[in-house]
C-alpha cells in the first residue's frame, strides 16, 4: 500500500513524535552522521503533510541503551502520548533506535495498534493494525533483538577469552598496581605494603575480622583505601573493608574473573550475587605478586565460613568475651547438637547457661536440656589445669617476644604514616616558598594548606608517642615479671581472673575437641563426657546447681528443731537459741547476705509456711486456760490472775511476746481470800513450803499406823 495512503486526516490531526537515541555518549559525540540522519526524519514527516509545529521530538534519551525501557524517561513519556492518542505517527531512524528489547517493541506495537498510530522509520511507513505491517515490524523487532545479542556475545567472548589467559586487566585492590609493562605488582608506598601485611598478621593472630578491626582501632592505625581517582588515603578500617580484603583472591597472587553475577530487576535495579568458587569464570593462582600464600587465602575463607555458620554442625568459632568456655563445644546428650549459650545477668553477674531448645523454636516441643554453666564450666577447668604441665619459662618468653613484635610492628607503620605526613608538609612549603608573595590569593591558599599539613604531621607524632607510652606501660617489667611467675604455674594462669574469657577458650581449643553434656535431674547430677583432640575421653559428675527457690529453702533440720522448741520457747526465744547453735536462714546462701541470722519474724514464717502446729495450740491442748477463762474458773477478777502469777499461786505460759495462758494447780486451788493477816505474799510462802515439804496422803498415814 501506498504511504500516502495509510496516512489518513485523522493521523495530521495529531502531532508527529520523531525519537532520537544513541547508545553510548561515545556515540554521540563521535557519531554526529547518526544524529544528523535521526534528525532529518523532520522533513518525512513534513513532506506527509505534517505542519512543523506538529512535529515533537524527543532527544532526552542520548546516551541510554535500549536494552530496556525502565531508566528511558524519553521513551516512556513516548510510550504514554501514544496511549492517550496524542500521537499520529511515531519516527525512528530504525527499530534499534526505539528498542532493542523485544518485549517494549512488542509492547509499543500493541499500544499503536490500539491507538490507531502509524510508525515510520528509514525503509517506509507501517501500521501496526495491518497483519502484514505488524508482522514485518516484529520481525524487524527480532532481529534488533538478535543483533545485540550478537555484538554482546562478540564483546563478551574477547573478554572471556583474555580473561582465561589471565591478560583481561581489571581493577585492582588497594596494595596492587599494574606496571610499565602491564604487570601486576605490589605497590611502591611502603606504608601501604606494610599496613596490609600487618593486617593479614593480625587477622591470622585473632581469626576475625571484627576483631581485627579492634586490633587496627586499639593501636590507632588507619588502613589504605584507593578513590576513583587513583589516589590513596588513608581511613579508619571497617569491617566490611576488612571482609573485601580477607575474601578477595588477588592479594594471594591468584588471578579471578567472573566472581560476581551482575542483573537487571524488572524495575531496572543492578543486582549483584557472589558466586561459589567453582563457577568463576577464570581463576589462575600465583599469577602475580602477593601479600599471602594461595594456602593462607583458603584458610582465611575457612575461618570465616566456620566464624558464619551456625550451631547445627561442629564449629571451631572465634572465642567472644563470654564466660562460657565451652562456648560452640558443648554437645547435648540426648540428641546430639551442638549446645546454645544464652546468658542471664543474676546479682549483678553474668551466668552461662547451655540449652539446647531447636525443637522447641521449630516444632513447639519442650526444651531438651538447660543446663548452668558454672558448674561444668569449673569442672572442665580443673581438668584442664590438672592435665598440663607447659614449659613454663619458654613460653614466657616466647609470648613476651610476640607481644613485643607486635607492637614493634605497629610503632613502624606509625612511623611510615609520620613520614608521609613530613613529605606532605615538605611539599606544601616549597609550593609556597615558590609562589610570588605578591599574589596574594594564591599565597594565602597555599599558606593554609601548608598550615593544614603541618597540624598533620603533628598529629601524628602525638599519636605515635602516645600508642609509645601505652606500649611501654603494657611491657614494663613488673608485667614481664607477673607473666612469667603466671606460666609457671598453668593453674594460677587459668584461674587468675585477669586472665581474659577469650584467652581461656583458645587454650582449649588446643586442648579439647568437644564436651557431650547429659543432665540427671533426679539425681541432681550432670554427667560430663570430655573428648580430646587425641582422642582420650574423660567422664566427670558435677552436681547440679539447685533453682534458686531451693537455694534459699530452710534446711529440714532446722525446721524439725523448730518444731521441737515450740514446745516450750516462743519465736524470739527460738531464733536466739538458733543463732546460739550457729544456724543460719536459707538466706544466707543469697550473695552478699552470708551473714543473715534467724530472728522471731523468720521463726514465724517457718511455722506458717510448713503448717507447724503453733504454740498457742500447743498450750490449749496441755490444758491451758485464757485469762477470762481463768478469772471465771476461780471466780476471781482478770486484774487479780496478774497479782496471782505474780507471786506464784498460778502460772503463766507465753504463746507470743504480749500474750499467754494459764496454768491452774490441779489440786489445792487457791481460794478468793482477803484478810489483814493472811496477805497473798504469805499464802505464797506457804506454797512453796508445801510444795518443798509435800504433806502424807490419808492412805499413806493409815498404812504407817
Amino acid at each position: 500500500m501506498n504511504m500516502h495512503l495509510k496516512v489518513q486526516p485523522h493521523h495530521l490531526d495529531r502531532n508527529a513524535y520523531l525519537y532520537i537515541r544513541q547508545s553510548s555518549m561515545r556515540q554521540v559525540l563521535e557519531n554526529a552522521e547518526s544524529a544528523k540522519r535521526q534528525y532529518s526524519l523532520r522533513g518525512r514527516a513534513v513532506a506527509l503533510g505534517w505542519r512543523d509545529e506538529q512535529i515533537i521530538v524527543i532527544d532526552n534519551d542520548q546516551g541510554e541503551s535500549g536494552a530496556s525501557a525502565v531508566w528511558r524517561e524519553g521513551f516512556q513519556r513516548l510510550v504514554s502520548d501514544v496511549g492517550l492518542g496524542r500521537a499520529g505517527i511515531v519516527m525512528g531512524l530504525e527499530v534499534s533506535r526505539l528498542a532493542r528489547n523485544n518485549a517494549d517493541w512488542q509492547r509499543l506495537l500493541e499500544i499503536c495498534a490500539l491507538a490507531d498510530t502509524l510508525i515510520l522509520d528509514e525503509d517506509g511507513v507501517y501500521d501496526p493494525a495491518s497483519f502484514n505491517d505488524r508482522l514485518l515490524l516484529g520481525l524487524k523487532g527480532t532481529m534488533s533483538e538478535a543483533e545485540l545479542h550478537v555484538i554482546k556475545a562478540r564483546l563478551r567472548g574477547g573478554i572471556l577469552n583474555k580473561a582465561r589467559r589471565g591478560e583481561f586487566r581489571c581493577p585492582l585492590p588497594t596494595g596492587l598496581v599494574y606496571d610499565h609493562g602491564g604487570n601486576v605488582g605490589l605497590d611502591p608506598d611502603l606504608q601501604v605494603r606494610e599496613t596490609i601485611v600487618h593486617f593479614f598478621e593480625t587477622f591470622s593472630r585473632v581469626g576475625s575480622a571484627s576483631q581485627t578491626v579492634k586490633a587496627f582501632h586499639r593501636e590507632g592505625l588507619p588502613f589504605p583505601s584507593r578513590l576513583h581517582n587513583s589516589e590513596t588515603i588513608f581511613r579508619p578500617l571497617t569491617v566490611s573493608t576488612a571482609l573485601r580484603v580477607l575474601t578477595n583472591p588477588r592479594y594471594a597472587g591468584a588471578y579471578a574473573y567472573g566472581r560476581r553475577q551482575f542483573r537487571r530487576t524488572i524495575e531496572g535495579k543492578r543486582t549483584v550475587r557472589s558466586r561459589s568458587h567453582e563457577d568463576w569464570l577464570a581463576c589462575i593462582p600465583d599469577a602475580h605478586p602477593g601479600y599471602i600464600s594461595w594456602q593462607q587465602h583458603q584458610e582465611n575463607l575457612k575461618i570465616l565460613e566456620a566464624n558464619s555458620h551456625g550451631y547445627d554442625a561442629a564449629r571451631a568459632s572465634i572465642p567472644r568475651e563470654g564466660p562460657a568456655l565451652l562456648q560452640g563445644r558443648a554437645i547435648c546428650g540426648q540428641c546430639g547438637r551442638h549446645l546454645r549459650v544464652r546468658y542471664a545477668a543474676r546479682r549483678g553477674r553474668h551466668e552461662a547457661w547451655y540449652i539446647c531448645d531447636r525443637a522447641h523454636a521449630y516444632r513447639g516441643d519442650p526444651l531438651c536440656q538447660s543446663i548452668a554453666g558454672p558448674a561444668v564450666d569449673a569442672a572442665v577447668g580443673m581438668l584442664i589445669a590438672e592435665h598440663m604441665t607447659p614449659e613454663a619459662v619458654e613460653l614466657a618468653l616466647d609470648v613476651r617476644k610476640e607481644i613485643q613484635s607486635r607492637h614493634e610492628e605497629a610503632d613502624r607503620l606509625r612511623c611510615r604514616a609520620v613520614e608521609r605526613a613530613q613529605t606532605e608538609a615538605d611539599l606544601a612549603q616549597r609550593r609556597f616558598m615558590l609562589v610570588d608573595p605578591n599574589n596574594r590569593l594564591v599565597a594565602d591558599t597555599l599558606e593554609g594548606e601548608w598550615n593544614e599539613k603541618l597540624r598533620t604531621l603533628a598529629n601524628a607524632r602525638e599519636e605515635r608517642e602516645r600508642a609509645r607510652e601505652h606500649d611501654q606501660f603494657v611491657l614494663d617489667h613488673a608485667v614481664q615479671a607477673r607473666l612469667i611467675a603466671m606460666t609457671e604455674d598453668f593453674k594460677k594462669l587459668w584461674s587468675d581472673p585477669s586472665t581474659p574469657n577469650r584467652d581461656r577458650k583458645r587454650l582449649l581449643a588446643h586442648i579439647i575437641e568437644d564436651v557431650t553434656l547429659l543432665k540427671l535431674p533426679a539425681e541432681g547430677t550432670t554427667k560430663v563426657h570430655v573428648r580430646f583432640i587425641g582422642g582420650k575421653v574423660l567422664t566427670l559428675t558435677t552436681l547440679s546447681p539447685r533453682a534458686p527457690a531451693l537455694q534459699i529453702k530452710t534446711r529440714p533440720g532446722v525446721i524439725e528443731l523448730v518444731d521441737k522448741l515450740l514446745e516450750d520457747h516462743i519465736y524470739s526465744e527460738i531464733a536466739e537459741l538458733l543463732n546460739q547453735q550457729e544456724l543460719r536462714p536459707g538466706e544466707a546462701s543469697r550473695r552478699g547476705h552470708h551473714d543473715a541470722q534467724f530472728t522471731s519474724k523468720r521463726v514465724a514464717y517457718i511455722v506458717h509456711q510448713y503448717k507447724l502446729r503453733s504454740r498457742y495450740d500447743r498450750l490449749r491442748a496441755r490444758g491451758m486456760l485464757t485469762k477470762q477463762e481463768a478469772a471465771a474458773r476461780l471466780n476471781i477478777h482478770e486484774t487479780t490472775i496478774n497479782s496471782w502469777v505474780k507471786h506464784g499461786l498460778i502460772t503463766r505460759h507465753a504463746y507470743n511476746g504480749h500474750y499467754g495462758l494459764y496454768e491452774l494447780p490441779a489440786t489445792n486451788l487457791p481460794q478468793k481470800h482477803s484478810s489483814r493477816w493472811d496477805r497473798l505474799t504469805d499464802r505464797a510462802d506457804e506454797r512453796l513450803q508445801e510444795a518443798a515439804h509435800p504433806k502424807p496422803s490419808p492412805e499413806e498415814e493409815r498404812g504407817v499406823v
